[in-house]
C-alpha cells in the first residue's frame, strides 16, 4: 500500500503545480511559492477537518481528502484569475537558458564570488538532504511537545485538546502537525518525513528572498546574491534539517512578503492584479496560524504594507484596494488561523497563548512594571545586538574561538566602561547574558555570523538613516528594527533566540542587492577595489562558517567529531537523548526490558522527553496521566506497563529502577529519578 500512497503524493504535487499554473504569473519563482502556499493551505484545511471527523490517522481518507481542498482552491481562484494555464517545462527550460547566459555573462571576479556561494550551498544541499532522510529527529521542544503531540493526535484519532504532560502539546498551533501527519501517513510512516516540510520550507524561503529581490532591484546578480547569502546564515542552516517550527513561519514569512512586492509591481498605480493580495491573504492567515510570534511580525508586515498596498495616488484608489484588502485577509484568518487552537486556548486556559504559567515563564509578563520592561527591553536589545557580532560556525573550532574572542575584546571592554550590567541584570532573562555563551547554545543556536554583521547590520543601518534613498529599503529598515525591538521587549533574554531572529534574517537579506544597484556601494562598477575585497573576505568567511556550521553540528554530525561518532551511525537512543545526557540510561534500559507494542502510562514532568519512548518503530502507546498542572490521573486499565519519576509516583515494591546518573554536572535541565512498573 506504500506504494500506492505515494503515487497519489506525486499525483498531488502534480496536480498543485498543475493548479499554480493557473493562479500565478509565467515566473519560475512565483509559480513555487503559489505552489507551496497551496499544498500547505490544502493539507491544513484537510487536516482540520478529518480531526473533527476522528480520521487524522486514517490514511486511505488523506489520500483522496487532499485532493477535495486543493479543488476548491483551484475553483475559488480561477474565478479570480483569468489566465489560461501556461507550461511549466518551457519554461524550466528557458530558466535553464537564462542562468547559463547569466553565468556566462560575469566577470571574473564575479564568476570567483558565485562559484564559492554556489559551491558550498551545493555541499551543504546534498549534505543537509542526507541527514534529513537518514538521522532521527533529536531537538528538545520537539522529543518534549511537536512531535510527540503528533504521535498522540496519530494514536487518538484526532487533534482534539488532550492535556498534554508539556503545556506545548495543547497550546502551540496545530497547523504543522497536519502537514507532518500527512507527510509521516502517505509516505508508510516513515519517520522522518516529520522533517519534509521543515526541509522544503528552508527551499522555499530562499525563492522568496529571490523573488523579492527580483521585484526590488530588478538585477539578477543581485537577487541571486542575497538569496545565496541567505541561504549560508547559520541560524537559518540549522533549522533545515530539524522540526523546530521558525523556520516554516519564516518560509510563510517569505511568500507573504513576496505576494505584497508582486502585487506592487503589477498592474498600474489605479489598477493593479488583486490576485496578490488573495494569495498574502492565505499566506497571512497559514503564517498566523502557524505560531503566534507571528504577532511580532506584525508592527513590521503593517509598515511593508504601507508601502506595498496602502500607500495609493487617491482615496478611491485607497479604497479601490481595501475592497480585496479586508474579505482576503478575513478569509485566511477564518480558515487557516482560528481553526488551528487558539479559540481552544481561551476556552481551557483563558488565554490565546496558554496557562498563566507559560505566560510568566516566556513572554512580557515576566518584566513586571512598565518601567522594568522599557529598562530590561532595551538591555536585550543591546544584549542580542552583541550575540549578533560572532563569528558563529568558525567558533565551532578552538581556533575559529578564539578568534572570536580577540574580535569581540573592544565590544567587552565598551560594556564596562558603559556600565550597561548587561550580565548582572537577570530578572528579565531565562539564562542570563554572558559574553562568551555554552558551547551547546551558540552550537545549536548560532545568529548570522559574518554576512550578518559584516553586511546586513550597516546595509540595514545606512538604510534606516537615509543614505541610500530607496524607499523599498527604508521600508524594509524600519520593519527590520521593529521586529528586532519586539523580540527584545516582549520576552525575557534568551540565548536559544538565535533561531527566532531566522525571520528578521529574513528582512536583512533583502539588503543585500544594495551592493549591485547603489551608485555608491555597486561592486559591479569598474574598480573599488577595497570594497570588492571586502566583501569577497566577508563571503568566503561566510562560505566556511555555513561548512563549520553543518559540519560540526552537535546535535546532527555528518562526520565524527567532538568524540561523537557521525549521526548517521550513532544509536538512535543516543541521538535522541544527547542533550539529556544523564537520563540515556533508563530511557535506553526502558527501551530494551518494554516490547515495541506496550501501552505504556507516563507519570513524567513537563521537562521530559516523552517521544523516544515511543520506540524506534513509533509502536508503542503512551497515555499521559500527569498532564500540565492537573495533578496525576487515574493509571488506565488498558496500559501494560507505567513509566514514572519520582518526583511524579512514590515507588513501590517491585518496580525497577532504571538508573539516572546523577553525577553529571552543568546540565541543561537534570533528569528524573525514573522508575518502570510492569502493570499486567
Amino acid at each position: 500500500m506504500t506504494f500506492f500512497y505515494l503515487l497519489t503524493f506525486a499525483l498531488f504535487v502534480v496536480y498543485i503545480g498543475n493548479t499554480a499554473a493557473g493562479i500565478s504569473r509565467r515566473s519560475l519563482t512565483e509559480w513555487l511559492l503559489v505552489c507551496f502556499i497551496l499544498f500547505a493551505g490544502s493539507v491544513i484545511l484537510t487536516g482540520y477537518c478529518l480531526s473533527a471527523l476522528y480520521l487524522t490517522a486514517t490514511t486511505p481518507v488523506w489520500a483522496f481528502a487532499v485532493f477535495l481542498t486543493a479543488t476548491v482552491l483551484r475553483l475559488v481562484f480561477g474565478r479570480l484569475v483569468n489566465q489560461p494555464r501556461w507550461s511549466v517545462g518551457s519554461l524550466l527550460r528557458e530558466r535553464r537558458e537564462t542562468f547559463g547566459d547569466w553565468y556566462r555573462s560575469l566577470s571574473i571576479y564575479f564568476k570567483v564570488l558565485f562559484t564559492t556561494l554556489l559551491a558550498t550551498l551545493g555541499v551543504i544541499a546534498i549534505t543537509n538532504l542526507l541527514l534529513v532522510l537518514l538521522t532521527p529527529p533529536n531537538e528538545w521542544d520537539s522529543m518534549t511537545g511537536h512531535l510527540n503531540r503528533v504521535m498522540q493526535y496519530i494514536q487518538r484519532g484526532s487533534m482534539r485538546h488532550f492535556g498534554g504532560t508539556n503545556w506545548n502539546i495543547d497550546t502551540y498551533p496545530k497547523s504543522v502537525c497536519t502537514i507532518q501527519i500527512y507527510s509521516f501517513l502517505i509516505t508508510g510512516r516513515f519517520e522522518n518525513a516529520f522533517k519534509l516540510i521543515h526541509h522544503l520550507s528552508y527551499w522555499m524561503a530562499i525563492i522568496a528572498v529571490f523573488g523579492i529581490s527580483q521585484r526590488i532591484a530588478r538585477n539578477l546578480s543581485a537577487s541571486f546574491f542575497a538569496a545565496l547569502c541567505y541561504a549560508l546564515l547559520p541560524d537559518f542552516l540549522m533549522q533545515a534539517v530539524t522540526t523546530e517550527t521558525d523556520i516554516v513561519l519564516t518560509a510563510y514569512l517569505g511568500s507573504f512578503l513576496y505576494f505584497l512586492f508582486a502585487y506592487r509591481k503589477s498592474g498600474t498605480e489605479t489598477n493593479r492584479d488583486a490576485r496578490y493580495l488573495y494569495l498574502a491573504g492565505i499566506a497571512f492567515g497559514i503564517a498566523y496560524g502557524h505560531k503566534v510570534t507571528f504577532t511580532l511580525l506584525l508592527p513590521s508586515l503593517f509598515v511593508l504594507m504601507i508601502y506595498t498596498v496602502f500607500w495609493a495616488p487617491s482615496t478611491s484608489v485607497f479604497f479601490q484596494r481595501l475592497k480585496h484588502v479586508v474579505p482576503a485577509f478575513i478569509v485566511g484568518v477564518c480558515l487557516w488561523m482560528l481553526p488551528t487552537g487558539y479559540l481552544k486556548n481561551i476556552e481551557v486556559f483563558g488565554h490565546p497563548i496558554g496557562p498563566p504559567t507559560a505566560l510568566k515563564h516566556q513572554s512580557v509578563e515576566r518584566a513586571g512594571p512598565l518601567r522594568n520592561l522599557l529598562e530590561q527591553g532595551s538591555r536585550n536589545v543591546i544584549r542580542y545586538g552583541y550575540d549578533h557580532i560572532n563569528l558563529d560556525g568558525l567558533r565551532n573550532t578552538q581556533w575559529g574561538l578564539d578568534a572570536n574572542v580577540i574580535m569581540r575584546k573592544p565590544l567587552v571592554k565598551l560594556e564596562e566602561v558603559t556600565k550597561m550590567r548587561l550580565d548582572e541584570e537577570t530578572d528579565f532573562s531565562i539564562f542570563p547574558f554572558v559574553f562568551s555563551r555554552r558551547f551547546e547554545f551558540y552550537n545549536a543556536n548560532p545568529y548570522w555570523g559574518i554576512i550578518g554583521f559584516g553586511l546586513i547590520l550597516p546595509l540595514v543601518a545606512l538604510s534606516l538613516l537615509g543614505l541610500l534613498r530607496s524607499k523599498a529599503h527604508f521600508f524594509l529598515a524600519v520593519a527590520f528594527v521593529l521586529h528586532f525591538l519586539a523580540l527584545s521587549y516582549s520576552a525575557p533574554y534568551d540565548p536559544f533566540k538565535g533561531r527566532y531572529f531566522i525571520e528578521t534574517g529574513l528582512l536583512g537579506s533583502l539588503f543585500l542587492p544594495i551592493l549591485f544597484t547603489n551608485r555608491w556601494l555597486n561592486i559591479v562598477n569598474p574598480g573599488r577595489v577595497i570594497l570588492k575585497t571586502y566583501v569577497g573576505f566577508v563571503i568566503i568567511v561566510g562560505c566556511l562558517s555555513a561548512l563549520f556550521t553543518v559540519f560540526l553540528n552537535e546535535r546532527c554530525l555528518p562526520l565524527p567529531a567532538y568524540g561523537r561518532p557521525s549521526a548517521f551511525s550513532a544509536e538512535r537512543m543516543y541521538l535522541q537523548m544527547m542533550f539529556r545526557p544523564d537520563s540515556y540510561v533508563p530511557y535506553k534500559r526502558f527501551d530494551t526490558l518494554v516490547p515495541e507494542k506496550a501501552t505504556v502510562a507516563l507519570g513524567t514532568i513537563n521537562d521530559d522527553f516523552e517521544y523516544p519512548l515511543y520506540g524506534k518503530n513509533l509502536s508503542r502507546r503512551l497515555i499521559v496521566i500527569n498532564p500540565f498542572e492537573k495533578g496525576v490521573q487515574p493509571i488506565p486499565k488498558e496500559a501494560d506497563y507505567l513509566f514514572f519519576s519520582k518526583n511524579v509516583i512514590k515507588p513501590q515494591p517491585g518496580d525497577v529502577r532504571l538508573g539516572t546518573d546523577t553525577t553529571m554536572t552543568h546540565l541543561i535541565v537534570p533528569g528524573e529519578d525514573y522508575y518502570l512498573r510492569k502493570l499486567k
